[in-house]
Formats: C-alpha cells, structure tokens, sequence
C-alpha cells in the first residue's frame, strides 16, 4: 500500500477517471460515424440519388449483422471470455473497417467502376413486403453507392455495438461499488456530444470550399474512428497494468456455456428492462437520422447571406466552441462543491446556450438547431446518475422518459407545423422540443444500464449487456427502413427533399414511447414485487 492508501489503479479517481475518459472519447467518435450522413440527408438524394426508402435501408444496415447473423451475441462471448480491452481493440479495428469501406462507397472513386455496376445488378432483393421487407439492407431500386454504403455500415456496427458492451463492462470492472451510475451516465453524456459534432460538422465538410463533396463528411468521420482506435490502445495498456496490480485474470477461467444465456432469457426483469430498451431507443436513434431532415420540411428557415459572418466557415468553428462551453461548463457544475462555482458554472452554460441558440437561428440550418440534442442531456445525465447511485428510483425515471418521449414526438408531428411560416416561433419550438428530448435520453444511460448487474449474475453480465444490445438492435435496424418507407408512401413520388410530410412517421415513434411507458409501469410493479433493488440507491449506506 502507498503512503496516501491506494492499493491499484481502481483505488485512484483520477486514474479510474481516465480510464472512463478513454473509453468516453472513443465512443464519442463513434457516435459521430454513427450518424454521419443523417444531417446531409437532402445531399444524399440530390447527389447520389437516395430517396427515403434507400436513406433508411442504408442506416438500418448498421445492426443487420449484429441481430440477424448474431454477431453482437458473440461479441457477448468474447467479452466474457477474452475480456475488455482486447474486445476493446478489436471493437475499434472493426469500425475503421467498415467506416473505409463506407468512405469509398460515396466518394467520387466509386463512380464508374466495375464495383458500382456490379452492386447496381445484384443485390437487387424483394423490399415491398410490409415489415419483413424492412429489415433487408439491401432491395431493387437502391443506388449501388447505397448498397456498398451499406455493407461497410454492417462491419462498422458490429465494432461499433462491440464496444459499448465492452465500455459498460469495463465501467462495471473500474467503478464497482463506486460511482456506477455517475460513471455511465457521464461516460454515455459525453458520448452523446458526438451527435451535436456530427450535426455541426458533417455539413461544413460536405459544403467545404463551395462545392458539395458528401465524401468528405465521411472523410471526416474516418478520421476519428482512427482516434478512437488509438484510445482503445491506450486503454488496453492501463487495464493491463490494473490486473497486473489486482492478479485478476482477463480471460474467464471457466468456459462459455449455453445454459448461462438460458439464466438470463428465465429473467422476467431482464426481459422488461430488454424491452423497455428496444422500444425508447427505436424512438430516438432512428429519428436522430431523419431529425434534421424533418427540421428542414417544417421550419421556415432563412439561410444566411452570401459575405456575411452567418454565412462563412469561421462561424462553425465560433459556435462549435460555444457548445464546448455550454458542455463542460454544465458537465463540471455537477462536480463543483463550492456553490459560488457551481452556481457560476451553470450560469454561463445558460448563457452561452442562448448565445449558441441564438447563431443557431441566425444561420438558418436545421442541422445546427437539431445539434443542441446532447446539450441538456449532458447536465443533467451525471445528476440523473448521482441520484440513482444514493436515492435510486431508476424505474420510475424510466416511467419520466417515456411520457416526455411521447410528448416531443407528438410536438414534432402536430404543433412544429403550425409554426410553419413563423421563423422565430418555429425554432423556438423546436429548440425547446429537442432539448427536452435530449433530457428525456439521459434518463436511460443513468437509470436503465447500472440497472443490468441487480438483474444477472456477474459472471455472465457481458452476455447479459449483449443480449439486450441485440434485442435493441433488432428495433434500430428496423426503424430508419420502416421511416423511409412510411414517408415513401406518404409523400407524392418525386417529392422534394425538403417538402416531405413527416407526420405519420413521427407519430409511429410516438407509439412507441406509449408502449415504453406501459413497460416501465409494469417493471416498477414487478420490481416491487420480486425486490430486484431497480429503486434502490447503488451505492448502500454503510
């Protein structure tokens, strides 16, 4: 033991700390990845020909492998059986590998080839049937870009849906008994700011120079997943040295076998937390997709002029860092005991989300408004998980996030186009709705994942996180095709990408935040019954 009582790397905040802000950097570049074309929709049809249906089949790929070959099963496996950080630097390689294959697909090399005119005569699969034809990634009518797109998509989110099981192992593995909670929520809340860098970014590259080049968004996306590569690397060394420290073994010394999955499919809580999952977030990642798009058909925006500041690419970089401040100003007032500070800190981070909501509305895009998403989520989320670690309550957080789930989806459908026209009361309608949506997201990542260990045993919780990652999945594979198919077939054929009627969409993802709510009521029921502890603190006085 040293001289200030610190036995191993876990005993240290500042080094368990470091190893969440590893693990947190990695999944925020791949969260950028993970949505890289969604604010650049409208670009995709008008340069490469992808309607809604296309848009949506190329989104929905990313899980098609992870649900329907099941790969994140395995990856449940070998979690369990190699441990965290070679799942880890594996998990990484793999998204670097479908995110190049992707990059080539929508980059001007791809035009012409022999490749492109293969994928345009094969491939070509029946995806007129109403749900099953959904779930194909790939059917007659797709642009070839789209079907190659797609097939990198699939090999991106099999690294990329690896790594979050991982990550919230290795937050299991470094926080047990601590901070759980605090722990994912605040991992998972700076996570999430890969969407506002998405939304912010993706466009500028692909409007870079004054002429639209969509390969470059994804460029841009590449080059992060090369940094999350590299922090899975650096975590791979720390971790070592941690069991080095502890004399635990990373590979389980008694083997896989089937009858522990059939301990976690006997688990009626485990179902209901499953889900609960698949449900809320088939409501939200999908949506994140066509988010920016929907913005576009509802708002009246009005484009900055030509010469200004609004309209130059110096004001990106401004208002990018004006969202930093807002983050790490809200994120570091959770932490701050003096109350002068703590206080000050949430001031400025007001302050400076009006001041980001303000140039949001003066450069007149839809995808700068929709990136204030992780904003309020990355303030509250470490209080949401603070309170879960020492109050509890987790189920009936999860109850809260349903009806405000509902609530902004019924706002997007019916009262955003009423504003239709009124450029003021329009954005700030819908800078209030995504803001909220974005809190009600948080209330997952705190509540729901610390949950997962009071429902299974330790041994096999990787399996555990990968069953419900793959029950998950089967909703985020299936939503973005089912989206563009309903605005497909709600919209006059040859529609512009900017007029589309996105009512029916939405309110089909407002349902499911109805059937969310029921389940979280009946888990908070079934939790009283059987005394999982979902509404117990984590962290038990002693």
């Amino acid at each position: 033991m040293t001289q200030t009582g610190i036995k191993t790397l876990r005993d240290s905040a500042a080094m368990r700390w470091t190893a969440l802000l590893l693990l947190a950097l990695a999944m925020f570049c791949s969260y950028v990845f993970m949505d890289i074309l969604s604010p650049i929709k409208d670009l995709m049809q008008d340069t490469r020909g992808w309607d809604s249906a296309s848009f949506g089949r190329m989104q929905g790929a990313e899980v098609f492998l992870n649900v329907y070959v099941f790969f994140l099963i395995f990856a449940g496996i070998i979690l369990d059986k190699m441990g965290v950080r070679f799942t880890a630097v594996l998990s990484g390689a793999v998204m670097l590998f479908g995110g190049l294959i992707k990059f080539y697909a929508v980059s001007d090399a791809f035009v012409g080839t022999s490749l492109e005119a293969w994928f345009t005569n094969n491939l070509n699969w029946n995806g007129e049937l109403p749900v099953i034809g959904a779930i194909l990634p790939f059917a007659a009518g797709m642009p070839a870009s789209a079907k190659l797109a797609a097939l990198g998509f699939m090999f991106f989110g099999c690294g990329c849906e690896m790594a979050g099981i991982t990550v919230s192992r290795g937050i299991v593995k470094w926080f047990k008994g601590r901070e759980t909670a605090l722990a994912m929520g605040s991992e998972m809340a700076l996570a999430r700011l890969g969407v506002a860098t998405c939304m912010i970014f993706s466009p500028y590259f692909a409007k870079l120079g004054g002429e639209i080049h969509v390969d470059n968004a994804v460029k841009f996306g590449v080059v992060l997943l090369c940094i999350a590569l590299i922090m899975f690397i650096t975590y791979f060394f720390m971790d070592k040295k941690l069991d080095s420290q502890t004399g635990e073994a990373e590979e389980k010394d008694d083997p896989f076998k089937i009858s522990d999955l059939g301990k976690i499919f006997t688990s009626l809580g485990f179902w209901l937390v499953a889900l609960l999952c698949v449900l809320y977030y088939s409501a939200i990642f999908p949506f994140q997709k066509y988010a920016v798009n929907m913005l576009q058909c509802n708002l009246t925006l009005n484009p900055a002029q030509e010469g200004t500041f609004w309209a130059g690419s110096s004001v990106t970089i401004v208002q990018y860092i004006i969202m930093l401040v807002v983050a790490v100003c809200a994120f570091a007032s959770n932490f701050s005991k003096k109350k002068g500070l703590k206080y000050g800190l949430m001031g400025l981070a007001v302050v400076a989300l009006i001041v980001y909501c303000y140039m949001g509305y003066m450069r007149g895009t839809a995808e700068t408004i929709f990136a204030v998403f992780p904003l309020l989520a990355v303030a509250i989320t470490p209080i949401l998980g603070n309170y879960v670690d020492h109050k509890g309550k987790a189920a009936s957080m999860l109850m809260l996030g349903s009806i405000l789930l509902v609530i902004c989806h019924l706002t997007f459908a019916f009262i955003l186009p009423v504003f239709k026209g009124n450029a003021v009361g329009g954005t700030i309608v819908a800078y209030v709705t995504i803001l909220v949506l974005g809190a009600s997201f948080s209330l997952v990542p705190a509540a729901l994942w610390p949950s997962v260990p009071k429902l299974v045993d330790e041994k096999i919780i990787g399996s555990a996180y990968a069953a419900i990652f793959w029950i998950q999945n089967i909703g985020l594979g299936l939503f973005p095709a089912l989206i563009g198919m309903v605005l497909n077939n709600t919209n006059p054929e040859g529609t512009a990408a900017h007029e589309l009627n996105y009512t029916w969409a939405l309110v089909m993802l407002a349902a499911l935040g109805i059937a969310a709510l029921l389940i979280s009521i009946y888990l908070r029921a079934v939790d009283k019954k059987k005394g999982y502890g979902l509404e117990q603190p984590n962290i038990k006085a002693e």
